[in-house]
């Protein structure tokens, strides 16, 4: 049985490099491995042949079918030539920014949760006992990793286990994150400090004719910035309608190096409002329904952390501070920067709401998309679909797989690779460098910025103030794990679902009233630019909390797609429906089929 690859993108699978550009499994390894595969083939033919022996003394009221044994054996077969396959596409360059060789106090790399000294540069022997884990991957070895206060290292070991679907987690690449000198990281920051000023000022705020100084002034900042990569109009300006909206970071397939990004803005980011209809709206299950709105924080410099140093300090060590997230007493919609930092602080609902919207019928108040065309029991018309295949179920048993998967090849990039410094980070770099003349590499963008100066004024220091108490989780920025989950969601829905249908009756949060809908009125939303929305939604909450770059956020799209693709290849094999194969939109707005 061969799987067939994608041919038809104009953009390569991540996971699927050139022959010059994969270091490939040489022909001993992948004997040793073919035998070792060869070896479990031969021990499960024998309990096969075992089973088929006791089969022949069953009773004659019992099942007894050739073809039992037969589709056993296909399994085997099926197994055997996916994991073959997988294992021949090899593995990717995998290139850093190089940062954590050029500097030796490491100051370009994420030390967080180590021990710090009063400058926030770690303790470089509680450094080396952190390397030593990821050299060795050994459990024993991370239990001596040296850190600085109570929280601990985010997973390195669940990055390790092994796959049983889709590619294994080193076949999936991205480019490298930006460098700590460059203007791309500089503007990061410097869109990372516009939102930590924008946080409290609503996204009815954001349009061609508003009259909020803060948002203009941040559009203006935003347009000057040579390293800014975000969307930009005809004539290269960020208007106040494109602020803030999401972006995928590609490889570009041109540099067989792989160390240069491709920047593109995923079809439906830019319509209509901010946020999008899967947020919004009310969530149907079944004799249920789980209302749109939501407890929010309370918005202000309350609400502001990772503002004083001693603060800042402690949360590079890895120590917890005592102040708190204080909530409104009345709940409503999402309508602030503020509030989808907190949405996207972890366990929102968000793609398995979407499922439920777009698998229930309008009347019963969901959206009624329409299955994918593709879908084969469209076509047949004595079979129904369910659980087991193709069925709405079914479907939603993909998303938490993708999940799972898809944070195991997220975080092997931040620790196995790029350890990359967090957004806070960087601001603990200006503030020393600005106020204690350290002699740190930050780009003259982020220390002459106004949205820097705007900080200081605000706050006495020119740390990012963060949204979260706790700060940043203890692993690398790049890539971002949440928006990661997005897109891989968001990827498996677009593979089941009508992405051109329009979402019906489209709303928006009511800017006088936050606690009641309004009628969206504007161009149509679709299924496939509202998804597409949703998992850059959750990447830009994040970045509105203060604890990842846009270009976190947009490198895990790529990298989430090719997981979510890898697993649906592996499922295409396994179905007996007269299925014509996945097809669906990437986040640069290609179409793939396979």
């Amino acid at each position: 049985m061969s799987i067939e690859h994608d041919n038809s993108s104009s953009s390569p699978a991540l996971g699927t490099a050139p022959a010059a550009e994969v270091a490939s499994l040489s022909r001993r390894s992948f004997i040793g491995a073919a035998s070792a595969v060869g070896a479990a083939v031969a021990s499960a033919a024998t309990i096969v042949s075992e089973g088929t022996a006791h089969a022949h003394r069953r009773r004659s009221d019992e099942r007894t079918s050739p073809q039992d044994d037969e589709l056993v054996q296909k399994n085997l077969r099926v197994r055997k030539t996916l994991a073959a396959e997988n294992a021949s596409v090899g593995v990717p360059r995998h290139p850093n920014n190089g940062d954590e060789a050029r500097y030796a106090n490491k100051i370009g790399s994420d030390t967080r949760g180590l021990p710090h000294d009063a400058h926030g540069e770690v303790d470089l022997k509680a450094w080396d006992t952190l390397l030593h884990a990821l050299e060795t991957q050994e459990p024993a070895d991370f239990e001596k990793v040296v850190l600085g206060g109570t929280r601990k290292l985010v997973q390195p070991l669940a990055t390790l286990a092994v796959n049983l679907s889709g590619l294994g987690t080193p076949q999936h690449a991205i480019p490298p994150a930006p460098a700590l000198a460059s203007a791309e990281r500089a503007a990061d920051a410097i869109e990372a400090y516009w939102q930590a000023l924008l946080r409290d000022v609503p996204f009815s705020e954001y349009y061609s004719g508003t009259q909020n100084q803060l948002v203009l002034a941040a559009a203006a900042e935003i347009s000057s910035l040579s390293g800014y990569t975000g969307p930009r109009d005809a004539k290269g300006n960020v208007t106040p309608e494109l602020l803030f909206r999401g972006t995928a970071r590609y490889i570009d397939e041109r540099d067989r190096s792989g160390r240069t990004a491709r920047h593109a803005v995923p079809p439906g980011v830019l319509d209509g409002p901010y946020i999008s209809q899967f947020i919004l709206r009310d969530i149907p299950y079944a004799v249920q329904t789980i209302p749109g709105l939501l407890r929010v924080p309370v918005a202000g410099a309350e609400n502001d952390f990772n503002t004083s140093y001693d603060d800042w300090l402690a949360l590079q060590d890895g120590r917890l501070t005592p102040r708190s997230t204080v909530f409104e007493s009345a709940r409503r919609y999402l309508l602030s920067g503020r509030d989808l930092a907190e949405y996207a602080h972890g366990g929102a609902p968000a793609f398995w709401a979407a499922a439920q919207l777009l698998g229930t019928a309008v009347a019963a108040g969901g959206f009624g998309a329409p299955l994918h065309p593709n879908n084969p029991y469209l076509a047949l018309t004595k079979s129904a679909s369910g659980a087991g295949t193709f069925g709405f179920a079914a479907v939603q048993a993909y998303l938490p797989l993708g999940t799972s998967r898809e944070i195991r090849a997220n975080y092997w990039q931040k620790w196995f690779v790029q350890r990359t410094l967090r957004p806070e980070a960087y601001g603990g770099l200006i503030h020393n460098k600005l106020v204690n003349g350290k002699d740190y590499p930050v780009h003259s963008d982020a220390l002459s910025s106004e949205a820097v100066a705007r900080v200081f004024e605000r706050n006495g220091t020119y740390l990012l103030p963060g949204a979260f108490p706790e700060g940043a989780p203890n692993h690398s920025s790049y890539p971002g794990g949440a928006s990661s989950i997005g897109a891989v969601n968001a990827t498996f829905l677009k593979a089941f679902f009508d992405e051109s249908f329009v979402i019906p009756d489209p709303v928006q949060p009511d800017p006088r009233d936050p606690s009641k809908l309004i009628p969206y009125e504007g161009p149509p939303l679709t299924v496939g630019g509202e998804l597409n929305k949703l998992a850059t939604n959750l990447g830009q909450g994040r970045n509105w909390a203060g604890i990842h770059f846009r270009s976190d956020a947009a490198a895990s799209l790529p990298q989430a797609e090719e997981v979510a693709i890898a697993i649906l290849k592996d499922e295409r094999a396994t179905f007996r429906e007269p299925f014509r194969g996945f097809e669906l939109t990437r986040f640069d707005g290609t179409r793939v089929s396979f």
